[in-house]
């Protein structure tokens, strides 16, 4: 029997994972499937919890756990929220043995949004609040930035997030509501959000995110 996968994976996931293909008929899957399926969704989800400079790394310790746990699926849930109950795990764990990190809004990440010029292209201008709001959200406590992440950026169900996060539903919809009031706080402590010539949301950092920005210095 051919126990080997199949090529065009990341040679160190393909050393590191110890999935066989005999093991296959089990689950259903094959790792590189869920690889080249999810992984650009797990990098975006994870960009949203963890500084950029390390959702690249975080990604792939997450696929290193899969294909070292595939063989072991066994379809209880959604395939979509067992990878992203991985990928959250991995992150919680991240933030938790570094917090300083966490509490940052990746300033080198942000520093491109001070005072766009009236020339700025459509796109730039989502791009940056995208990053605001992202930095606010990351610097919310972890309860916090998953759900709202998990909901109003992935799309996920109250269900799924149910699902994902190991909680009930009645606990997700109240981490949601309390989420969403605490970053409406953050946001307009940090951010000032206004239209611009065209009607379309835009933001603009304020003094005070400047004045954090001193004490992480």
């Amino acid at each position: 029997m051919n126990t080997e996968l199949p090529g065009n994976i990341d040679a160190c996931l393909v050393g590191l994972g110890n999935l066989k293909r005999g093991m296959l008929p089990m689950t259903g899957y094959d790792f590189r499937a869920v690889h080249d399926e999810f992984r650009s969704k797990v990098i975006g989800y994870l960009r949203g919890l963890l500084p950029e400079s390390e959702a690249e790394d975080a990604a792939q310790e997450v696929f290193e756990k899969i294909s070292r746990s595939l063989y072991s699926f066994r379809g209880e849930s959604s395939l979509s929220t067992w990878v992203y109950r991985i990928a959250t795990n991995t992150a919680l764990d991240r933030i938790r043995s570094n917090p300083f990190k966490t509490i940052s809004l990746d300033v080198q990440e942000m520093d491109s949004i001070e005072s766009p010029s009236p020339s700025t292209e459509k796109s730039t201008i989502k791009r940056e609040m995208n990053s605001c709001i992202r930095g606010v959200i990351r610097q919310l406590s972890e309860d916090y930035s998953t759900v709202i992440v998990l909901s109003d950026i992935e799309g996920f169900t109250d269900s799924e997030i149910a699902d994902i996060l190991g909680i009930s539903i009645q606990n997700v919809k109240i981490r949601l509501h309390r989420a969403r009031a605490r970053l409406r706080t953050e946001l307009e402590k940090f951010c000032m959000f206004y239209r611009g010539d065209d009607n379309e949301f835009a933001c603009d950092l304020k003094e005070s995110f400047r004045e954090f920005k001193k004490e992480l210095e």
